[in-house]
């Protein structure tokens, strides 16, 4: 995953825009995309809020602030101490979740009401890392301290409460992996179909 805190904000927020007309069929203009995706409006705000709060503690507070405003405005809750990769896309945003020691890895994709979400209130890494070109879909809850690697699937409305290895397609209530032919999984276009 690359470390966004780096960039330049206006590089990201152009990368971001892209990512979204490219990603969203939908999506006809960059304006369009600018003015009325909630979910490009709380990842812009998460990487102010993200800058903050890697800057100092006395810059905590406000980075929470602004996250929570962000959290009213969209619908979309993203704590400021999560880590967020390049050209991720939140597909209409109403309901995510993503928590404070969550990772996020490049080119990942995440539907609504989907979770990365802890299983204990303890101090310490408790939400999930998530490798590169991932796809979450609508409603799934990932859950604890897992690692989810590159290029996995994760069907609407899967619970996953262990880690995935890479490459895997995870369905279910808990969350299992599903042996898809290669040649079927470059069509795929929604891992709920091998439930």
């Amino acid at each position: 995953m690359s470390a966004t805190h780096h960039l330049p904000l206006l590089w990201l927020v152009r990368e971001d825009l892209e990512t979204a007309r490219r990603r969203d069929p939908a999506a006809r203009t960059f304006l369009e995309v600018a003015l009325l995706y909630p979910g490009v409006h709380a990842l812009w705000a998460h990487r102010l809020a993200h800058r903050l709060w890697m800057t100092s503690p006395l810059l905590r507070f406000p980075a929470r602030l602004l996250s929570q405003l962000v959290r009213q405005g969209t619908g979309v809750e993203i704590h400021p101490g999560a880590q967020l990769g390049r050209r991720f896309f939140i597909d209409h945003g109403m309901g995510v979740v993503i928590g404070e020691t969550a990772v996020v890895g490049d080119d990942v994709l995440m539907f609504h009401t989907s979770t990365l979400g802890g299983r204990s209130m303890s101090k310490g890494k408790r939400h999930p890392t998530i490798g590169d070109r991932v796809v979450i879909g609508a409603g799934a809850k990932l859950l604890g301290p897992i690692t989810i690697g590159d290029d996995v699937q994760v069907g609407a409305n899967a619970v996953v409460v262990k880690s995935v290895e890479a490459g895997a397609v995870v369905v279910g209530v808990p969350g299992k992996p599903k042996k898809v032919a290669p040649a079927a999984r470059e069509d795929l276009t929604d891992p709920a179909i091998y439930i």
